[in-house]
């Protein structure tokens, strides 16, 4: 399995940026998908998991209210939707996806990530 994020880059606070990622290989292996992010000098902190089960979705404080995962089947890719974007969300941005049909903490495949700058 390969997890390819896209969809990053440099926008300014108050800004929107949609994340995808792109899943190919073995597809059939990946149920729940979620998304991550680490900051410069922090650990990496989960912020939403949409489950295979029924589509329900999950989020951390950090993603609350502001973020929106969703997934395509039909393409393989989930999405993150991120508004008002503040200049604490810089991070890499990974996504991750698991065997278990429902959001857990055994996220085995991992993409390689990608880097979200906010300006102020």
């Amino acid at each position: 399995v390969q997890l390819v994020e896209s969809g990053g880059g440099l926008v300014q606070a108050g800004g929107s940026l949609r994340l995808a990622c792109a899943a190919s290989g073995s597809t059939s292996d990946i149920n729940a998908m979620g998304w991550f992010r680490q900051a410069p000098g922090k650990e990496r902190e989960e912020i939403s998991c949409i489950s295979s089960i029924d589509g329900s979705t999950y989020y951390t404080n950090s993603g609350k209210g502001r973020f929106t995962i969703s997934r395509d089947y039909a393409k393989n890719t989930v999405y993150l939707q991120m508004n008002s974007l503040k200049p604490e969300d810089t991070a890499v941005y990974y996504c991750a996806a698991e065997e278990d049909p429902d959001c857990g903490d055994e996220f085995t495949y991992w993409g390689q990530g990608t880097q979200v700058t906010v300006s102020s």
